[in-house]
C-alpha cells in the first residue's frame, strides 16, 4: 500500500506539473521510447543475472508487492515460543526438546505461534540450531559462530536481488540517452519536412531521456531500496534468536534469556518489559 501512495505522489506530480506549465500528455505517450528503454534495461538484467538469481529476484519483487516485514505480535510469538522450548528444557533436561525439534511443524509448543511457522527460513534456523546444541559437540562460541556465518550467508544472498534491480536502475538512464539518440537520427532522416513534423519527432526523442531518468530514480531504484531495506528489517528476528540460544547455552535461565533477546529487537517493534512479562506469565 505505501508504494502505491508513493507512486502517486511521483507520478502525479510530475504530470501535475507538466500539465500546469501547458504540457501535452499526448506527446508523452511514445510506445517506441518504452520498448527500447524497458526491454534494453530488462535484457541487460538477465544477462548479468544466472538462473538462481533470477528466480530470487521474482520471488523479491513480490515480497516488495507485499511489503512484509515482522510485526510487534510476530516478535512477541517468537519471543513466547523461545521462553516455552528454555522452560520446558530447564524442566526435562535439553533432551527433552529433541521431539520439538525433529519434525517442528508437528511440536505442540511451535504450533501455538503460527506465525514463526508460517516463516519457513525462521523455523528451520531455530530447529536447525537447537538440533545443534542438543548435540553437545559445540561451545557456546562455536556455536555463536555458526549462527553468524548462516545469518551472514543468508543477508548476502537476499541482498543480491535488489543490488541487481539497482544496478538495472543505474543502467536506465543511458538507455534513455540510446532512445532519444535513435530519436535523432530518425529525424535528422526527416530533415526536409516541416518544423512541426521535426518538433514532434525531437519532442518524442526527448522523452526516452526523460523516461530513463523518471524509471531510473522514480520507479525502478526505489524498488531496490525497499528490497535492501526488507531485508535489513527481516534479519532482526535473526539476530533476537541468536542472542536468546547463545545466552541460554551459558546460562539456563529463561527469563533472563529471553529479556536479552528483547533488546536485539528493533525498538520500532519491541514489546516493552511489562507487556512481554504479562504474556510470559500464562506459560506454563
Amino acid at each position: 500500500m505505501t508504494a502505491i501512495i508513493g507512486y502517486i505522489v511521483v507520478i502525479g506530480s510530475i504530470l501535475g506539473g507538466y500539465l500546469i506549465a501547458g504540457g501535452n500528455l499526448h506527446m508523452l505517450i511514445q510506445p517506441s521510447e518504452f520498448i527500447i528503454i524497458g526491454g534494453a534495461a530488462l535484457g541487460a538484467l538477465i544477462v548479468g543475472s544466472p538462473p538462481a538469481l533470477i528466480k530470487l529476484i521474482i520471488n523479491g519483487v513480490k515480497s516488495f508487492l507485499t511489503g512484509k516485514t515482522p510485526s510487534k505480535k510476530e516478535y512477541e510469538d517468537l519471543l513466547m515460543l523461545l521462553y516455552e522450548l528454555f522452560l520446558k528444557a530447564r524442566k526435562n533436561g535439553l533432551l527433552s526438546l529433541e521431539s520439538d525439534v525433529e519434525n517442528a511443524k508437528e511440536s505442540p509448543i511451535f504450533n501455538n505461534y503460527p506465525t514463526v511457522i508460517k516463516n519457513h527460513h525462521l523455523l528451520h534456523f531455530i530447529s536447525d540450531n537447537l538440533k545443534v546444541i542438543l548435540t553437545g559437540v559445540m561451545q557456546p562460541h562455536e556455536l555463536e559462530n555458526l549462527m553468524e556465518v548462516d545469518i551472514e550467508t543468508s543477508h548476502k544472498e537476499e541482498h543480491m536481488p535488489g543490488h541487481s534491480i539497482q544496478n538495472m536502475a543505474d543502467g536506465l538512464p543511458a538507455f534513455g540517452i540510446v532512445a532519444a539518440v535513435m530519436g535523432v537520427v530518425i529525424t535528422m532522416g526527416l530533415i526536409s519536412e516541416p518544423p512541426e513534423v521535426l518538433g514532434h519527432h525531437i519532442g518524442a526523442a526527448l522523452v526516452g531521456t526523460f523516461l530513463g531518468v523518471l524509471l531510473a530514480y522514480g520507479i525502478v531504484g526505489p524498488i531496490a531500496t525497499a528490497l535492501n531495506n526488507q531485508v535489513t528489517l527481516n534479519a532482526f528476528v535473526f539476530r533476537v534468536v541468536k542472542e536468546a540460544l547463545v545466552f541460554f547455552v551459558n546460562t539456563p535461565d529463561p527469563k533472563a534469556a529471553i529479556e536479552l533477546a528483547r533488546r536485539a529487537v528493533p525498538p520500532s517493534t519491541r514489546p516493552s518489559f511489562e507487556e512481554l512479562e504479562e504474556k510470559l506469565k500464562n506459560i506454563k
